[in-house]
């Protein structure tokens, strides 16, 4: 008997396990489990991760992601910052003699270690083979050193080929660069080509471009393209990310769109330090308005992180905050209140809608974005001046109706207590209102009983 249970167990955990690939929904707009639950990408940007952190500091990193509710990291292998010629933490260079095709074991055996310790944490790994300097310098230090499509495939191969059976990972190509040439095509079709052979298609794939552009400009139709990134990036306040956000989800064929790098927290706006910089109600602005327009997810960003800043290195773009302490900004922490939200309601059943707005709908910051249910068991509604609302009632498929009034300052919540629902237009006003008032009106079914987003706990 006691053999059948430890078999049993065996087999749950092999289960569980195979269930941690990822992959794109039958509808084609979401990402999900094998098992077909949802994978809502909460992500965050670290890009220097593997060049500048000890094990001791991507220790402490990953247990604060993973109790805020992060789950996924962005991170570059072949780093932005001097990663090919400045040594590691531990004093070891990538490449040997700066040729993709020698690398160095002790530096990769860092990198095995990181990806490990990600999955004790449950956070995936949204990894950049290389950071686009490397294939098309245009600023940056570079050096390039990927310059046919030969060794930019064999590469490739041998990084996926290493990594082939670690299931937390997602590759992004690109690196903050857009190509420009046809050989750029050439090199990113190239590094695609050999990421698919080195691990027999087994993991997803996308691209990370410049500011204000998506995957989807230069290849949307590649087979190898899993799913749109776009960068709406750090050059204005109250950026209109809805926009393309809405653009790639109505693209055919359909693929699964995520903004992968929004303004970031304590960045100055345009990279002007005489600028005001982004504060967290930037970060939540971008996150709900991205969402509700129908990305799969969001990807947080903080100017201390990326770069993984403490004193006695040089600041990029008015660093000040030191990378251990930046980690409790509020915009941080308020990402994981955004998980709480869209994970508390079926989030392969949400579906943008702004017909479910009355008249109203808002302009420049004070837009309003609304979601619903495909079956109208529950709307979502994001205000980002604490609005009065009306909602087409009759819209809500429901007789009786409750809700919450969902802070996403704070991450706490007012009941709304059940009332008939009369099918007819219907003002709600928040508690409070104001610049930097946000909040959330979620309405629902009754009869669904779902859970308050407040109360909500995910398993990270």
């Amino acid at each position: 008997m006691k053999l059948k249970i430890l078999i049993a167990i065996i087999l749950f955990l092999t289960l569980d396990l195979n269930a941690q690939w990822l992959k794109v929904s039958e509808d084609k707009h979401h990402l999900v489990y094998e098992n077909g639950e949802p994978f809502i990408w909460i992500g965050d940007t670290a890009w220097e991760l593997f060049h500048r952190c000890d094990r001791e500091e991507v220790e402490l990193y990953f247990k604060d992601r993973a109790e805020i509710g992060f789950n996924i990291v962005q991170a570059v292998i072949l780093g932005e910052l001097d990663g090919i010629k400045v040594p590691s933490s531990y004093g070891e260079r990538p490449l040997i003699d700066d040729n993709p095709l020698r690398p160095n074991e002790k530096y990769f055996e860092h990198v095995d270690w990181v990806i490990e310790k990600a999955k004790e944490y449950n956070i995936y790994l949204a990894l950049l083979p290389t950071w686009g300097d490397k294939w098309h310098k245009k600023w940056g230090v570079g050096p390039v050193i990927f310059t046919d499509t030969e060794v930019s495939e064999k590469y490739c191969e041998w990084l996926a080929s290493r990594y082939k059976n670690q299931n937390n990972i997602v590759w992004i190509l690109g690196g903050d660069r857009n190509p420009e040439t046809q050989k750029h095509e050439a090199i990113t079709r190239a590094m695609a080509k050999g990421l698919q052979k080195g691990d027999d298609k087994k993991h997803l794939i996308s691209f990370h471009p410049m500011g204000d552009k998506s995957s989807a400009d230069w290849f949307h139709n590649d087979e190898w393209l899993d799913f749109n990134m776009t960068q709406t990036g750090h050059w204005r306040r109250h950026n209109k990310v809805y926009e393309i956000i809405k653009k790639n989800y109505e693209i055919k064929p359909i693929k699964p769109i995520i903004n992968g790098e929004p303004q970031y927290e304590d960045i100055a706006v345009r990279f002007t330090l005489d600028n005001e910089r982004f504060t967290d109600y930037d970060i939540r602005e971008a996150a709900y308005w991205s969402i509700l327009s129908g990305a799969f997810g969001h990807t947080y960003g903080n100017n201390n992180i990326w770069q993984m800043w403490k004193p006695g290195r040089k600041a990029i773009l008015g660093a000040r905050v030191p990378w251990n302490l930046a980690i409790h900004q509020p915009g941080s922490t308020q990402m994981g209140f955004v998980r709480k939200l869209f994970e508390s309601r079926p989030f392969l059943n949400m579906i943008p809608d702004q017909q479910v707005l009355s008249d109203y709908f808002g302009q420049d910051y004070e837009n309003i974005k609304a979601a619903r249910g495909k079956d109208s068991s529950y709307f979502i509604v994001y205000l980002p001046k604490g609005n009065t609302v009306k909602l087409q009632m009759q819209k809500l498929n429901a007789d009786s109706v409750s809700g919450y009034w969902y802070n996403p300052r704070e991450g706490v919540s007012k009941k709304i207590e059940a009332f008939k629902n009369r099918k007819t237009d219907m003002s709600f006003v928040p508690p409070t209102s104001g610049e930097r008032t946000d909040w959330i009106l979620v309405l629902d079914d009754v009869n669904k009983n779902y859970i308050d987003p407040a109360n909500f706990t995910f398993n990270n």
